[in-house]
Order: structure tokens, then sequence, then C-alpha cells
């Protein structure tokens, strides 16, 4: 039987390094901590080996194609598939000291990495998927908040439950084009890149799940969760501890076999919650 193995993306530091903790206690297998800086990343390995815990590090820009292709096809030589991917790499400007862009380039920049990012992950990986496998898209609540602020129009097709995965990206894409216009409001969209991004995250969960099903996969559950406002670079330092931020992506993680639901659900505080009805 070959050794069971995890991906955590975006792992050097913050969420997804607690994430990455946790499972190298908790997970049967190995344990990858992805990061785009193969020096942070190798340095967080170390410091987890301080704590008795063994993560392997495997190089990873979500935002490069061919970065993410390198990661597949080590994966595939060596383990022959994947049992349980993370999706945690994410970027934001609202939520820190830092000014942002303008608002055409920061929109641009994040839905780069936390949408289409997270998708190619998503298509290039999930090939691999193993029966029994588990998918966490971290996304955020901040979807919730987002779609509170668009037009009525835009409400309606968000919610359309025919939604296709291209549709999904076709509107991202217009919010991009719509926030480098200035247009944002007239086009009927909120004016947060990381809530649309969230948006788009959550989403395709709901869709990745049913196509999974309709393909006869076994037993392969894929869901998104919040995880509360996390003390990482991204929010600052504000927030609780990322031990903490870390329970309800462990929880999707970790998941039994054969488990009815939660599945293709937005998750949290480990419950499911409907974002899009709320």
């Amino acid at each position: 039987m070959s050794t069971k193995v995890a991906v955590v993306t975006g792992a050097n530091k913050g969420l997804g390094f607690g994430i990455v903790r946790g499972l190298c206690k908790a997970f049967e297998g190995d344990v990858f901590l992805t990061a785009r800086n193969e020096g942070r990343g190798r340095a967080a390995v170390a410091e987890l080996e301080k704590e008795d815990l063994h993560p392997k590090f495997h190089l990873l820009d979500i935002s490069d194609h061919d970065s993410i292709v390198k990661l597949k096809d080590f994966l595939q030589s060596n383990y022959g598939g994947l049992d349980l991917l993370v999706n945690n790499a994410a970027i934001a400007y609202e939520f820190n000291s830092v000014p942002s862009p303008p608002i055409g380039q920061a929109a641009e920049e994040v839905c780069k990495i936390n949408y289409f990012g997270t998708l190619d992950v998503c298509q290039t990986l999930f090939p691999l998927l193993r029966p029994h496998a588990r998918v966490c898209n971290v996304s955020s609540i901040n979807c919730e908040f987002s779609l509170a602020e668009c037009g009525e129009e835009l409400k309606a097709r968000i919610r359309n439950p025919d939604l296709t995965i291209d549709d999904i990206t076709a509107l991202v894409n217009e919010f991009i084009e719509a926030a480098k216009n200035n247009q944002l409001k007239e086009k009927g969209f909120d004016t947060s890149p990381y809530g649309i991004s969230k948006i788009g995250v959550s989403l395709i969960t709901h869709i990745q799940q049913k196509q999974l099903d309709e393909s006869g996969a076994q037993d392969i559950v894929v869901n998104c969760c919040d995880v509360g406002l996390v003390s990482t670079d991204m929010t600052g330092g504000a927030g609780m501890p990322i031990d903490l931020g870390a329970m309800t992506p462990l929880y999707c993680c970790l998941l039994p076999p054969d488990v009815e639901s939660p599945r293709g659900k937005f998750i949290m505080n480990k419950r499911t919650y409907d974002w899009l009805n709320n």
C-alpha cells in the first residue's frame, strides 16, 4: 500500500503553517508544506522539526502553472496520487497597514492568486486524488459580506444553482475589468477584491463536489471554510492564534471515510453555513 500524502499551499507562515502543524499530528502519511520561496519554506519545516514534527517541503507558486505541474509530476512519480489537498495560499490588501495599490491592480493581483491560482491547482491536481481523498478550499466569510454589497442582478447571477465554473471565471474577470475601469458600483460589484475572490472559491467548491460525484469518484470530499479572524501577516496581527484558526480546516481535512455530510459545503466553526442565502 502506497504512503498517503497531503499538500498544503501557502504554508510557510500563518494559517497554512498552523494547518501543517495540525496535520503532522493527525494525518497518517507525509505532509508537504509548500511555499513559493524555498528559503522561507525550508525554514518553516525546520521550525516544526524543533517540535518533533516532520513535514516535507516542495516549492509551489500557485500563480505559476509550470510550478503546479512540477508538483503534480513529483506527486505522481513518488506517491502515485494525492490524498489530501488544502488550498490555503491567498493574498489581501485591505486587512493590513500596507498601502493598497490602485483598485484595478489590486483586483487583478488578488484574484490571480486567490481564485485563478486556486482553480489551477485544483484542475491540475484533482486527477491525482485517490479514493477517500479530502480537499479543503480555505475561503472566508467575507464572501457573504461582499455578496451583500453587490447589486440585485449580480446577486441573482451568483445564486443561480446552475452556475458552471466557466460562469464563475467569467464573473471574476468582469470584476477585474470593472475595477480597472472604475465601474465597480456601476456594474453592481462590491469593492473588495478579497471578498469577490472568495465568492469565486466558495462557488467552485460546490461545483467541484458535484462533478466528482457525477464522475463516480469514490468518497472524494471537497469543502470550503471560513477560519475566523486569525493573527497573521494578512490581518496585521489581529485575531486568534493560528492553531485555533486551523481547527475548521483540520475538521474538513480529517472527515471520516464515507461521510455523507458535509460535501461541497461552506463550513464555519465546524458547521455548515449557508453564506449564499443567509
